[in-house]
């Protein structure tokens, strides 16, 4: 879910003005290390304006940075459909598992070292071609101070889902969903598109990754795919 650049032998990270750049040789916990501090950077700047306000209105409760799987119209400032909608309260892509180590992760009866469970039948990849653990469906009613670590920051208030089942979504502030987007972070999810056992991360094009902030996420054969926005989740909101 963090922003990354890769070169021979290189690799350089960039999140909201940090650059990063590190060999193959940098330990993995430095680079875990760096990457933290990079997101803290962006979290203190972007959350900066969102303290308490005054009598009457919400105030912001800060928490440790999650994400939402969302979908809608990029352009719309509420909808409907957010049951639909997940959450991944813990980073996804520092916990997922590269393409080509797929095999081991089935040898391992789908376990990842993160110890997330792999369901073959709506497994979800991320920008870098990580395959990532499923968010957790549905989103909760609630509000959430989101961002997509650009120029924007939104209080998103989750309805209770009606006696239909459908839940309502709303921002405030007239942001837009691609507003809050994160657009570095891409995701989608695949499903069979068939029976069978066609829909594999085996089938996955590694050429076609990274994928470029904004872009729409690689098909897969076998598969339906469906991309999520991802936004960032700086806060929640709490009523006086």
């Amino acid at each position: 879910m963090i922003s990354a650049l890769r070169t021979i032998g290189v690799r350089t990270y960039v999140q909201r003005g940090v650059v990063l750049t590190l060999t193959r040789k940098t330990p993995r916990l430095i680079l875990l290390a760096c990457l933290a501090m990079a997101l803290l950077a962006t979290i203190a700047s972007v959350a900066q304006p969102v303290h308490a306000a005054g009598g009457g209105q919400t105030k912001v409760r800060r928490i440790s940075t999650q994400f939402i799987a969302a979908l809608g119209d990029p352009g719309a400032t509420s909808g409907s459909g957010a049951q639909s909608w997940g959450l991944w309260p813990l980073d996804p892509g520092p916990r997922g598992v590269e393409l080509n180590r797929y095999q081991r992760l089935k040898d391992a009866g789908g376990v990842a070292p993160a110890r997330w469970k792999f369901d073959g039948t709506d497994w979800w990849l991320e920008e870098h071609g990580l395959i990532m653990e499923q968010p957790t469906f549905p989103l909760p009613p609630g509000k959430y101070m989101v961002t997509g670590a650009r120029d924007v920051t939104a209080m998103l208030t989750i309805h209770p889902a009606d006696r239909n089942g459908d839940s309502r979504w709303e921002l405030d502030k007239g942001a837009t969903l691609y507003d809050v987007t994160h657009l570095a972070c891409r995701s989608a999810r695949y499903t069979p598109a068939t029976g069978g056992n066609s829909c594999s991360p085996v089938n996955a094009q590694k050429t076609a990754f990274p994928v470029a902030p904004g872009g729409t996420m690689p098909p897969v054969e076998g598969c339906t795919k469906q991309d999520y926005a991802v936004l960032i989740v700086i806060g929640l909101g709490v009523e006086n």
